[in-house]
Order: structure tokens, then sequence, then C-alpha cells
């Protein structure tokens, strides 16, 4: 059991120390995704756009808020939920799809993890540019706090790859996880307030928004896009996740790692 956990500490640390190799994967695939188009990835730019701008007229009247609140709320909430959301649902089927790269070349597992994380965050820098316009409009201010941003991003990434490793390995041995997963996901996008804010919420139902993991990785890139920092508590249930998350990671990882290439 300890030389499986030795191992399993090896693979994990030599797959961090590959970066060429996934930074360069990650951005293999967007260029592959978006080959022969003339804006290449900026699509995603303008369809989040669209998205948010028109959800943001739309629910901001039905909600009867604000615009100059509402729309930057919206924007900042839906732009971190997509990263949240692909990241999840795309992991749960990362160790499946790199099964040609697995089975021909001897690589650190975790690597294709960190290919489809860095993947996400390239997308979600280039989708920010959306809420710019918003962010000007609605006199937001730019200072320092926009900086706490950058570090929202890499707890969320480390976040991702330690959940997205356990979605992996789980995905690779149940091919149901992946269709699973999708349909939570779906259902914990309606009970996170990337749409509605929570202080619309009744006394009672408070608990929806204060007791749901979602919201405090949403404010740690909500706050600063809205002129304010995250709160303390964000940071130290959002790294909390991340230290029980990686115990139950490695303890995963060890036991497993050695019938990961017959999974596939």
């Amino acid at each position: 059991m300890n030389k499986r956990f030795d191992l399993a500490l090896q693979d994990l640390y030599a797959g961090i120390g590959s970066w060429r190799i996934w930074l360069l994967l990650s951005w293999q695939d967007i260029r592959l995704r978006y080959r022969r188009s003339q804006i290449g990835p900026f699509w995603l730019t303008i369809s989040m756009a669209i998205t948010v701008y028109s959800m943001g007229f739309l629910y901001g009247h039905l909600f009867k808020m604000d615009l100059t609140y509402y729309f930057p709320f919206l924007a900042s909430g839906f732009l971190t939920w997509s990263l949240i959301s692909i990241t999840i649902t795309e992991s749960t089927n990362s160790l499946i799809e790199a099964g040609c790269y697995i089975k021909q070349i001897k690589l650190p597992y975790v690597v294709f993890i960190l290919r489809v994380v860095t993947r996400n965050v390239i997308i979600f820098f280039h989708n920010i540019l959306a809420i710019i316009p918003i962010m000007i409009y609605c006199h937001i201010p730019f200072g320092w706090h926009v900086l706490a941003v950058f570090i929202g991003v890499f707890i969320i990434a480390v976040n991702g790859v330690i959940y997205g490793f356990i979605f992996g390995l789980l995905g690779a041995r149940f091919r149901d996880i992946e269709k699973i997963v999708i349909s939570l996901i779906q259902v914990i996008f309606f009970v996170t307030p990337v749409m509605w804010a929570p202080r619309i919420l009744p006394e009672k139902y408070k608990f929806i928004a204060d007791y749901n993991p979602f919201t405090h990785y949403i404010d740690l890139i909500r706050a600063p896009l809205m002129g304010t920092l995250p709160s303390f508590d964000n940071y130290a249930i959002t790294l909390g996740y991340a230290a029980i998350g990686l115990c139950f990671m490695v303890w995963i990882f060890s036991r497993s790692r050695h019938r990961i290439i017959y999974w596939l």
C-alpha cells in the first residue's frame, strides 16, 4: 500500500512538473476547435456577451432590480459558473478522451486533467472581455481589488484539478458518471446565486445560498469584478474544500492508479 501511495505522489509531482506538455495540449485543443475560423475562440466571447446582455436585460426587469447592479452581478456570476461547470463536466470524461495517449505514451495521468483545466482557464480570460463594457457602463471602479480575480481563478483551478481528477477516475471506471454529473450540474445551477441575488430570498430560505459551496467559488471572482474583495469565508471555505479534496484524491488515486489502463 505504501508503494502505491508513493507511486501516486510521484505521478502527481511529475504531472505538475510537465507543464510544457499540458499547456501545449490545452492550447492545441483550442486551436483545433477553431481552426479555419477568422476570429477563433473569440466566438465564445461573442456568445457569452449575447447571452449575458440579453439575460441581464430580461431577468433584471423580471426581478425588478437596478440594472446597474444586476448586469455586473449576472455577468460575473455567469462567467464564473461557465468556468466551473465546464471544467467539471469535461474532467469527468478527460481520461477516456485521452485513452489514445495513455495507451501509447507513458505520461502522468494528472497531465490530462491539467490539460482540461488550463484550456478552460484560457477560455475564461477570453470571455472576461465580455464583461468589460458592462463594468464601464455600470461605473464599476477599476482598482487593486481587480487583481483578486487572478487569485480566485487560481483557487478555482486548483479545486478543478483536484475534483476533476476524482471525477475523471470515477468517470473512467463508471461510464454513467458523466451523465450523472451533467444532470446534477443543471440542477445546481438553479439553486446557486448565478442569475438571482441571495438578498431576494426570504430569511428562512437564506441557507440555500449560505450553505451552497458554489456560492463561495463564484464570489471569488464576482466580488472583485463588482468593486469589492471576496470575504474571508470565501477563501477559507474554498481552500478548505481543496484540502479535503486533495486528501481524497491522493487516496483514491493510490488505490486505482494501476487499474486505470484497464478501464479505458
